[in-house]
């Protein structure tokens, strides 16, 4: 996470608790940068995916504070199980969360809920 010194120790862990959580039930990774987008925000956050060290099965989720920008992208394997929708409810989520003056609680909220909706569903049954 870049731009670290934003939060206080309480709120890094949060966020952190928040990308275990999402990762856990998905197999994906989240990774989250809260800092300035150099130009275009959504080229910058896809510059940031391909810099890790699996991009296809990550989910980056970029905030721009100063520009208040969002973006959310995920690698090709990571769109499998999240879908632009369900990327769109979470920015959402977090949007509503950042008009009110709480940024890492809604890194949080939009963190969870996209790992839940890349959570791999519970099969019943067994063959």
């Amino acid at each position: 996470m870049a731009a670290g010194e934003a939060f206080t120790v309480d709120q890094r862990r949060g966020i952190e608790r928040a990308i275990q959580y999402a990762e856990a039930g998905s197999g994906l990774v989240f990774s989250v940068y809260v800092g300035p987008a150099e130009g275009d925000s959504w080229a910058y956050a896809h510059q940031l995916l391909q810099q890790l060290p699996d991009p296809a099965r990550s989910v980056v989720v970029l905030v721009d504070p100063a520009k208040r920008v969002l973006e959310v992208v995920t690698g090709s394997i990571a769109q499998r199980t999240l879908t632009d929708t369900e990327c769109a409810f979470a920015v959402l989520s977090m949007q509503s969360s950042f008009s009110a003056g709480d940024l890492s609680g809604g890194i949080v909220a939009g963190l969870q809920q996209l790992g839940d909706h890349a959570r791999t569903p519970t099969s019943l049954h067994t063959s």
